[in-house]
């Protein structure tokens, strides 16, 4: 084959208007880039490529690198055919005629469009690209757009049911098809394709995704247990009362969260003196009920903020490339810090620090981390790492090491950081990523679900949703009591459990402030028998912890989520690659949680082995079964012998806490 070399541990080969590399990049893991400015640009973006060990193999008309269980082919006119134990998963799929038409680029602004296009393998399935409320767990047959918005984390990762992780490095604008007649992945805006194949079973190819894009630190115990928020807590003797209610009630409370408007000005990065007087009292009287206080902050700036000169003058907000740099609307319009700046980062964390967390304020929620912008014109935004349309994606990925570097400089644990958007590595800052702002219905809830197991595929174990959903809901509607009930039971299974929402008013605002809150949004808030449900699952949570630390500290060290699909766990079960309307959470429970309204039974399938269901310790054998579970029940199963069982019965509140 002509035009090819041999360095190191890399193939370079070189043909009419391209430029590639190919490389291992961890054991049973290889590496592609292709430059169509016909030389390398050196960027990694948040990739931590390994050492591994390979051979070569060159033919007339083709080469081969092979590492571990996965070999690539490279052929003298651009082909690309990816093998794993010999059986072909990928293989490019031309454009042209005559075979021809691999791989096609566009120059644009000094930058390149870029379109790569594989053949569809017949009866493959597709998890993971993050969490979209697409209501589809196996993702075969759709076309995503590559983009962060409010709702949707776009994470460019899927795992195969044919035994490989396809990872597509490139935090750019774009667009992925996974098409019955091929699978595409585009760009807008790029210096070149960068893209991983990792062979192996779920298990070995969430280690490796770990490996290479890094590892979720142990979650704090903290952080495991229940989590209570609302929009908004008005004053600090609002947000104060809540805390101490749920004391009275002997209900263990682990943080509460202070949501937005509670600053002055959008940039100050302080409390409002006339709502908030007192915040180191605050958070000491939180302290010592032994509940944490969590902020929130947007990275939107106005014009009146303290911030916003200084900042505006040493190029620490995001530019435009047309029009003035502000970039969102609410109350006014609002510039945006660039978190891509590490001067940024540094600034903005020295205010967090001096307002919030030097007066007792334990963690930070990052809200609008996409970013969001309107209109949604990457294209037109400038970070300091590059074009908006080229690097988009990372925004929230330096939005997170803003809250983690801070806090290592502070001496204090690891941050658990709710964000709403996280990207490859983001899991290494301890990024705990929630689903945005979704409506308050079940079908909302089923999307969920499912929304949840394929972000668990994409190396980042901390997940949540806003129980009850965020907009919509009537605290006084028998629906909706519903609905929040069937919400908590899943809260309790999953990664962190957090009650928050909008809820509709009754009745006027009571306090002339900016903006006002919803209804009351607490476990007491729903009617008296649901309070007692709702008790009943906090205390479970309560006692679950134990278990779900082990879980969590398995997601640290090999990178495996703790909210887990069916395929997880049973890879050679073609049964379990349709589930999904249940999971493992763990290694021993089986959740299948009630996601319609009205429903009191749920088809559950247990693979091999005999299942313990949890509400009347009751043994199954493999196969579908149909449990009945009322109101106040759930549908969960333990393996037989796991221990955990005996945290799942009930048991007498006192000998609980």
């Amino acid at each position: 084959m002509k035009n090819v070399q041999f360095t190191g541990q890399q193939v370079l080969f070189s043909r009419a208007n391209e430029l590639v590399r190919v490389t291992p990049c961890h054991k049973n893991a290889i590496r592609f880039e292709a430059f169509p400015d016909c030389r390398v640009f050196d960027e990694n973006y948040t990739l931590l490529p390994q050492q591994a060990d390979c051979s070569f193999e060159a033919r007339d008309y083709c080469v081969f690198l092979t590492v571990g269980r996965v070999k690539l082919q490279l052929e003298q006119n651009g082909k690309i055919t990816v093998y794993k134990d010999g059986a072909v998963i990928l293989e490019e799929q031309p454009d042209l005629a005559f075979h021809d038409g691999y791989r096609r680029y566009r120059r644009k602004d000094g930058s390149w469009s870029a379109m790569l296009t594989f053949r569809a393998n017949e009866g493959e399935h597709f998890y993971g690209l993050g969490h979209d409320a697409c209501g589809r767990f196996d993702l075969k047959g759709c076309a995503f757009d590559l983009r962060h918005v409010n709702a949707k984390t776009a994470i460019p990762f899927v795992y195969s049911s044919l035994g490989y992780g396809f990872l597509w490095n490139n935090p750019a604008v774009g667009s992925v098809e996974l098409a019955e007649n091929r699978t595409r992945w585009s760009v807008g805006a790029t210096r070149k394709i960068d893209f991983v194949v990792i062979a192996g079973n779920p298990q070995e190819v969430c280690e490796a995704l770990a490996d290479l894009t890094g590892h979720a630190p142990v979650m704090p115990h903290w952080a495991t247990g229940f989590w209570q928020s609302r929009l908004r807590y008005e004053t600090q003797e609002d947000l104060l009362a809540v805390a101490r209610r749920y004391k009275e009630e002997k209900i263990p409370l682990a943080a509460i969260i202070c949501d937005y408007f509670h600053w002055t000005e959008q940039g100050d990065y302080r409390f409002d003196p006339q709502y908030w007087p007192d915040v180191d009292a605050m958070t000491k009287e939180l302290h010592d009920m032994g509940t944490k206080l969590i902020v929130s902050v947007w990275p939107t700036i106005n014009g009146n903020s303290e911030n916003d000169w200084p900042m505006r003058e040493r190029n620490l907000l995001i530019r435009t490339t047309k029009g003035m740099n502000d970039v969102f609307s609410f109350y006014g319009p609002q510039s945006e810090i660039d978190v891509t700046n590490p001067e940024t980062r540094a600034f903005v964390f020295s205010k967090l620090k001096e307002n919030y967390l030097d007066h007792g304020v334990d963690g930070l929620w990052f809200d609008e981390a996409e970013p969001e912008i309107h209109p949604e014109h990457f294209d037109n935004l400038l970070f300091h790492i590059g074009r908006g349309d080229e690097v988009g994606l990372l925004y929230p990925y330096y939005y997170a090491q803003m809250a983690f570097d801070g806090f290592a400089q502070m001496g204090k644990e690891v941050p658990v950081t709710l964000i709403r958007a996280a990207y490859l590595g983001a899991q290494k800052f301890g990024a705990l990523v929630w689903s945005g702002d979704i409506p308050s219905t079940f079908e909302s809830l089923s999307q969920q679900v499912k929304a949840g197991l394929n972000m668990a595929m994409c190396g980042i174990p901390w997940w949540n949703t806003d129980i009850g959903g965020f907009w919509g809901g009537d605290t006084e509607s028998e629906d909706f009591r519903e609905l929040i009930v069937r919400w908590f039971q899943f809260g309790v299974f999953s990664p962190v459990m957090r009650l928050h929402g909008n809820r509709n008013r009754h009745g006027e605002k009571q306090r002339d402030v900016k903006e006002p809150t919803g209804d009351p949004n607490e476990i007491w808030s729903f009617g008296e028998r649901n309070f007692r449900i709702l008790k009943d699952l906090v205390l479970l949570r309560e006692r679950l912890r134990p278990y779900i630390e082990a879980q969590m500290k398995t997601a640290a060290e090999k990178g495996w989520p703790v909210m887990r699909p069916m395929f997880f766990a049973y890879p050679e079960d073609e049964t379990c690659y349709t589930l999904g309307a249940q999971y493992m959470f763990g290694d021993d429970i089986l959740f299948a949680p009630i996601v319609e309204k009205g429903q009191i039974e749920k088809r559950v399938y247990l693979p091999h082995g005999k299942w313990v269901l949890t509400k009347d310790r009751n043994t199954y054998d493999a196969g579908w079964h149909t449990i009945r579970a009322q109101i106040d029940e759930f549908v969960a199963f333990v393996k037989e012998g796991a221990a955990v069982l005996s945290c799942l019965e009930s048991k007498d509140e006192e000998e609980s806490l």
